[in-house]
């Protein structure tokens, strides 16, 4: 029986495409949309049985050619630009896509995970999978926030196969390219200092001072793993934080890629003061359009997660920067 992942010429889809393969398992279908065909890329290294348009494949679902045919979904593919405004477009590709694949499972009774996201807590400042907390301020985030609610109430009605949904924070690492301004802080501070030697980051606001504003930056090595933790266990439902558990300053982001690039050079690595005493780290006035817009600090509460069992230490942004800058100029020469 194949394995289907959705988005999987996406950023998180193809490493988990990836992971798998490392498993042994080969049998995969990638459900996708190669309307931006550059993404192919992702997927040249990996072993899939079959690729589907994600129109055809939810069709197919539909008509009943993929019963008995699938043992498990993880489900990646959406859109993820929280500045799309088309409200119908996101809640279609989003939030119906997904209600459907997961009646499919529970019909079929077979494991659905799928991406939730940071998002549903909107300007929120606890991050705790708990309704409260949550109010996003996009549609992007009120179409993931709205599958949520509609996992919770079947939860309470009883499922009849595991559902596991994860609230990805500020994920990075390899394979991320494709995804222009929506790529993650180290990806863009790697291409402004390959190009310029330097590194811009916002200024103070809000009480944050210089590149001060904090995110939980989780390396994508972190959020595969996770996945195919709750993929092993079956049994384990729910909607999960996924983040490092920890905030970070975007200092720190620029400091460990700039030391990264410099290791690649032959140079020593710098200090955060150093950096900005040689020029090399730039703060620029924060943006009056982001004023009073602006996330400066997230932080995951990952309590759930540890208490579902999941006890690997999360990579810190030194470390797995650290890694995605060897990969990213491997790749890049």
């Amino acid at each position: 029986m194949s394995i289907v992942v959705t988005g999987a010429a996406g950023f998180i889809g193809s490493n988990l495409v990836k992971a798998l393969n490392a498993r042994g398992h080969n049998d995969i279908i990638a459900v996708d949309n190669l309307s931006k065909g550059d993404k192919f890329v992702n997927l040249v290294d990996c072993n899939i049985s079959d690729y589907l348009d994600k129109l055809d494949f939810i069709s197919l679902i539909g008509s009943g050619d993929f019963d008995g045919e699938i043992s498990a979904i993880l489900h990646q593919g959406a859109c993820s630009d929280t500045m799309n405004h088309d409200g119908k477009y996101m809640m279609e590709n989003n939030y119906q896509y997904t209600l459907e694949l997961f009646e499919f499972c529970q019909a079929e009774e077979i494991p659905f995970l799928y991406a939730s996201s940071a998002a549903t807590y909107g300007k929120g400042t606890t991050f705790r999978e708990e309704r409260q907390f949550e109010g996003p301020l996009n549609v992007y985030g009120y179409s993931k926030f709205l599958f949520d609610q509609i996992l919770r109430r079947r939860m309470g009605e009883g499922l009849t196969a595991q559902v596991a949904g994860f609230r990805y924070f500020n994920v990075y690492g390899p394979q991320e390219q494709h995804k222009g301004r929506m790529a993650s802080v180290a990806f863009h501070n790697f291409n402004q200092y390959r190009e310029t030697g330097k590194v811009k980051l916002f200024g103070s606001n809000d009480g944050w001072g210089d590149g001060m504003q904090s995110r939980d930056f989780v390396s994508v090595e972190d959020v595969v793993k996770v996945n195919l933790f709750f993929l092993d266990h079956p049994e384990k439902s729910g909607i999960f934080n996924l983040g490092s558990g920890r905030a970070q300053p975007f200092n720190d982001v620029a400091v460990a890629t700039v030391n990264a690039c410099r290791r690649h050079e032959g140079k020593p690595a710098l200090s955060l003061a150093e950096l900005v005493e040689q020029g090399i780290l730039e703060y620029t006035a924060f943006p009056d359009a982001l004023k009073g817009k602006y996330q400066s600090f997230t932080q995951a509460d990952i309590g759930k997660l540890r208490e579902a069992g999941y006890d690997s230490a999360m990579l810190t942004v030194e470390q797995g920067v650290d890694r995605y800058v060897d990969w990213l100029t491997a790749r890049l020469g």
